[in-house]
């Protein structure tokens, strides 16, 4: 392979969201997926103008029936040949409920061919504590991830699949252990963790991964790496993409213990050590574009948003406090897009380096 395309052929469906302008859900997905080479079917759960961190927007919301008659349409002129699917932000309950669907046809259809088909799924719940979604959503969520093949639920969602409070890291183990129990998923990343640790620096963050053995015990991995001051929308939406494609070029790039890619979810061997296992690997180079694309995201804001405070500051036109604070908001909100388009060779070739280790 060249290093222009790292991974082999893959052909992905894309479920998430999509708004007009920004970047989160199918708008960094797509983008993501198709600058690494991958062939991306986007099918948008919402259409809105623009993300929900503006505290404004404009669209709609597709129906459970859309999406099947959407994935029927596919089907129909035979461009289900998917090799991997990704799911994202799915809205209410019976949506969800036409995404698993279609997923596990995929799954079935793979079936004589192990390994053939990959579903990643994340499971957009809530964050912070809260539910951003209807609580009929939440069951759902929990009869489709055995049915999945690597699930990417952040630290809140964590605790309501694996119904145990995460305080620290040995809490977080004993979730990824009842993850692998309970579901059968073989392979977990546990996004964005935020819990003080003496190993740890002052200010950085985490995630947890696993891929778990042939009697469900979680081989366990942790990546630390350094926070950024500063709130962005999409990041969960970029990890995910991003994991899609590395997750893949790392299983097809396997040479140690035969061909993964002709196995039942691409599991390795038990042998196999936590932090050799494909699953390390492909975090290690996700986090790696992450940090450099949200590194200059974040510088680039810095100069816009003193620019704007400046401009607003010096063109006052009387409209009022509340109504300038409104502006600054938006005009923040705009500043912090992420920018990849911009840092294409950060998406491809990373220069940072961040190494797994025993959790």
């Amino acid at each position: 392979m060249s290093d222009s395309s790292p991974v082999p052929e893959t052909r992905v469906l894309a479920v998430a969201s999509h708004v007009v302008s920004g970047y989160v859900g199918n708008k960094i997905a797509v983008f993501s997926m198709q600058s690494l080479g991958c062939d991306v079917a986007a099918l948008n759960t919402v259409q809105f103008s623009n993300h929900t961190g503006y505290r404004q927007w404009t669209g709609s919301r597709v129906s459970a029936q859309e999406i099947t008659e959407l994935y029927q349409g596919l089907k129909q002129s035979y461009l289900d040949d998917f090799d991997m699917m990704l799911s994202g932000y799915v809205p209410g309950a019976p949506a969800l409920e036409a995404v698993g669907q279609i997923a596990q046809e995929l799954k079935r259809k793979a079936k004589p061919k192990p390994g053939s088909f990959f579903w990643v799924l994340d499971p957009v719940m809530g964050d912070n504590g809260k539910l951003y979604v209807a609580p009929d959503v939440v069951p759902v969520y929990k009869s489709l991830v055995h049915h999945a093949d690597l699930v990417l639920p952040n630290q809140f969602e964590a605790e309501l699949l694996s119904d145990v409070e995460i305080t620290d890291m040995p809490s977080i183990a004993r979730a990824i252990q009842v993850m692998h129990e309970r579901y059968g998923i073989p392979h977990i990343i546990i996004t964005s963790v935020s819990l003080p640790h003496p190993d740890h620096p002052v200010s950085s963050l985490s995630v947890v991964g696993s891929s778990m053995t042939s009697d469900r015990r979680a081989r366990a991995f942790k990546i630390v790496f350094p926070a950024i001051d500063c709130y962005f929308c999409g990041t969960g939406d970029m990890f995910a993409a991003l994991m899609v494609v590395r997750m893949r070029e790392a299983v097809h790039n396997d040479s140690g213990e035969g061909l993964l890619t002709n196995r039942e979810s691409w599991l390795s061997d038990d042998s196999v050590d936590a932090l050799d296992l494909p699953l390390a690997r492909a975090a290690e180079k996700v986090l790696a574009s992450m940090h450099e694309v949200l590194t200059k995201t974040a510088e680039t804001m810095e100069r816009t948003v003193k620019k704007a405070a400046a401009e607003l500051a010096a063109g006052a036109d009387g409209a009022g406090p509340e109504a300038e604070e409104k502006k600054l908001h938006l005009l923040k909100s705009k500043a912090a897009e992420l920018r990849l388009v911009r840092h294409l060779d950060s998406l491809r070739f990373p220069k940072v380096e961040f190494r797994a280790t025993k959790l």
